[in-house]
């Protein structure tokens, strides 16, 4: 029995697809792989493609016509892994910044540990951040105290993208009302599990930063997280979330 799936929304990951398909599925549990490529240049899908000859029943590959955002990429993997019945759906990046071997960790705290969600945290034990520039890394962890200042969430890293849902939590959350894209995908799909008071636990992680590959943020990223938090918080005090 595989102990869920693992989803991987790529653009342009060639340098770094086949090593993270291979580190899962080298891994003690079984786990299986969606990769949601978004029309990548550089053929990051043939390679997938030529990965499924040798995994051809634990790698599963979904195309996309063109780059539409981080977030449209995992609703469209949730609701694949939904229709095929699957308990525990991962989030994971491409580009080693997770650690494969972590995902054993998230996998356990909702199996055996009675969490509806897991996040791979970077904050919860201190600041536990590799090949950051100090600029993003304070970035990133003031935009986490800012989401627990607006929306009462207690979650040390509100904006981690390293996580594993119980399928009751995304079939409970509307994918469909999913409106954000970047940083603010992530915070809104935990706030939605905070208000139907899922049981959300963080597990410590290392994260470090991307060596192959460009990494996706921007500035418009930002802007969409620190405007989509007040929105979102404003929305469920009118019962409209």
């Amino acid at each position: 029995m595989n102990c869920g799936i693992v989803i991987i929304p790529t653009y342009n990951e060639i340098e770094n697809i086949e090593s993270i398909v291979r580190a899962v599925f080298s891994l003690h549990k079984p786990f299986h792989l969606l990769i949601v490529d978004d029309n990548s240049p550089d053929k990051t899908a043939d390679k997938v493609k030529e990965l499924q000859k040798e995994f051809s029943d634990k790698l599963f590959l979904s195309q996309r016509e063109k780059k539409a955002g981080l977030g449209t990429a995992y609703v469209h993997g949730f609701k694949w892994a939904l229709e095929r019945n699957y308990e525990f759906i991962f989030e994971m990046d491409a580009d080693f910044s997770h650690n494969p071997n972590d995902l054993e960790k998230l996998y356990d705290a909702c199996h055996f540990g009675g969490a509806d969600l897991s996040i791979g945290s970077r904050y919860v034990t201190g600041v536990n951040v590799v090949n950051w520039p100090l600029s993003r890394v304070l970035l990133s962890y003031f935009a986490s105290v800012y989401v627990r200042m607006i929306t009462g969430m207690k979650i040390m890293d509100a904006t981690a993208g390293f996580i594993c849902y119980s399928r009751k939590v995304l079939e409970n959350i509307n994918l469909d009302k999913i409106k954000f894209i970047g940083y603010a995908f992530q915070i809104e799909m935990k706030y939605r599990a905070f208000a139907k008071q899922y049981t959300i636990q963080e597990v410590p992680v290392i994260f470090t930063d991307r060596t192959k590959g460009q990494s996706k943020m921007s500035g418009s990223i930002i802007k969409e997280a620190i405007f989509g938090v007040l929105s979102l918080r404003i929305k469920k005090l009118f019962n409209r979330l």
